[in-house]
């Protein structure tokens, strides 16, 4: 390799994170390269719950209707007793979509199917993911990041303007900067595997010995195949025989009154549970997101949607400051994402004591629907507006806007790209600028907002950010407020 390409943004890891922010980055017409030390995808069924908040995500980035095919709504699960009895549960709250929150239950789906959803998005981009290719080194001198990569033909350097460290738990980059990663091992060390098995039937997800760590197991199957994902809690110490074989002995010695048959092994791993948080999230020009930055226990189903919305809160930045704006605007991704993660990891760890002991539900709090950047500093409300429906920071809902030549619209659908969106009650001379669209709602325009959904009052401006949440809130005497705003999170008019 004789690798000297120039490109703005160097992304490290393939994962969910990498993939979705070179998604976004694609889309937005940023040069960048993704590379994977591994040389081909990966292949297990980790991260198999897509929550509803990374669902809008998805959508907004044109492939949650190819996701929801590729998985299925959560099943049943299936309690089986001592004695034979069996109870059945449904451990998450499914509740029916809204006008205002479209998605309210989480999507079942092998991480491995997620990936490839994306890394198709990549290619209908343009772009591409490449393989064999890892990170061995890198040097910031404030003006961008030269990075040495390696293959099998050879070492290389990319120059390029930001590096994105997407690059997991053992992350290469986070290494390098020397950042700490404090947290803890929560003394649960568990086998997940996807196993094709005789003996269950595929309806529901079976659970044996609950609240029994000993003795614990269970097989969740995966749609669209003939596979299981086999999850129990195994001893701290020792080694774990992965073979067919191996996986058939385990079940049997855990389930020895049962007739399940191992057929085939996909994919196992034996891993020690840890919630941690890296430091910082930003040293100059190298960024860490997802896995790199947080790690979780699986409870809850928030590492692998926590990472998405790393790579979709910092897309948008990347591309802006690339294009002119002001760089402070990058500050404003560690101070809005670090606290995400850090409550997240309070959660998955407080579910994680529940299942120790049988007792986890997981209902709205691992939706993230609720999940706000409520006082950072992109998010400005006027002085004297009030909390109102919509607060600075919070998530845009989605709405039902009546058009006036007869047919509804979906806000979600009139706000998707990569683009601000300005919605504005009545009347005023607000004009739309480059990166920016504008959306009239009220009698006299082209939206009416029937139900109030939006609680906007006549002459509010609300502006909406790229990705979906509420940055600012004006009046229409705030023109000059409102340009100041602007002038800091997008690249200057052209003249």
């Amino acid at each position: 390799m004789k690798d000297h390409s120039i490109v703005d943004v160097l992304i490290v890891g393939a994962g969910a994170a990498g993939l979705t922010l070179a998604v976004d980055l694609a889309r937005r017409g940023v040069s960048f390269r993704l590379i994977e030390r591994l040389t081909e995808p990966f292949q297990g069924s980790r991260g198999k719950g897509i929550q509803p908040r990374t669902l809008e995500v998805f959508e907004d980035l044109g492939i949650v209707d190819r996701l929801a095919a590729a998985g299925s709504p959560y099943p049943s699960q299936r309690l089986h007793h001592p004695g034979g009895s069996t109870t059945d549960m449904q451990e998450f709250t499914l509740d029916t979509g809204t006008a205002a929150e479209p998605y309210r239950r989480p999507l079942l789906v092998p991480q491995f199917r997620t990936e490839a959803v994306l890394r198709d998005r990549i290619i209908e981009l343009g772009q591409r993911v490449d393989y064999g290719v890892a990170l061995t080194g890198f040097t910031d001198d404030g003006d961008g990041v030269a990075a040495q990569i390696a293959d099998a033909g050879g070492a290389g350097t990319i120059r390029c303007r930001y590096l994105v460290g997407a690059d997991g738990a053992r992350s290469f980059v986070r290494h390098a900067l020397s950042l700490g990663f404090p947290g803890k091992t929560l003394g649960v060390r568990a086998i997940v595997a996807d196993i094709e098995i005789d003996g269950l039937d595929r309806a529901v997800w079976h659970r044996f010995n609950e609240g029994d760590r000993a003795r614990q197991i269970s097989f969740c199957p995966l749609p669209h195949s003939d596979m299981f994902q086999l999850q129990a809690p195994i001893a701290i110490e020792g080694d774990v025989d992965l073979s067919p074989a191996g996986v058939q002995a385990f079940i049997d010695a855990r389930l020895p009154e049962r007739a399940i048959r191992v057929r085939a092994v996909h994919w196992a791993s034996a891993y020690s549970m840890n919630a941690r948080l890296a430091d910082r999230y930003r040293v100059g020009n190298v960024f860490l997101v997802g896995d790199a930055a947080h790690i979780h226990p699986p409870t809850g189903g928030q590492g692998l949607n926590t990472s998405v919305q790393d790579s979709y809160n910092l897309g948008w930045k990347l591309a802006a400051v690339l294009a002119g704006a002001p760089a402070a605007l990058l500050d404003s991704y560690e101070e809005e994402r670090r606290p995400i993660a850090a409550g997240m990891l309070g959660l998955a760890a407080d579910l994680l004591e529940k299942a120790r002991h049988g007792e986890m539900r997981r209902g709205r709090e691992v939706h993230q629907l609720d999940l706000s950047y409520r006082g950072a500093a992109l998010a400005v409300d006027m002085p004297g507006r009030g909390d109102g429906v919509l607060v600075a920071g919070d998530r845009m809902p989605d709405a039902v806007l009546q058009g006036a030549a007869g047919p509804a619209h979906r806000l979600f659908d009139l706000m998707a790209g990569p683009q601000w969106t300005l919605l504005v009650r009545g009347g005023g001379a607000d004009r739309p600028r480059a990166g920016v669209i504008l959306l009239r709602i009220g009698s006299d325009g082209a939206l009416r907002d029937d139900g109030d959904r939006l609680g906007m009052a006549d002459g509010d401006r609300l502006l909406v950010r790229p990705d979906g949440y509420v940055g600012a809130r004006f009046g229409a005497d705030h023109g000059p407020a409102m340009a100041a705003y602007l002038a800091r999170v997008l690249p200057p008019p052209r003249s």
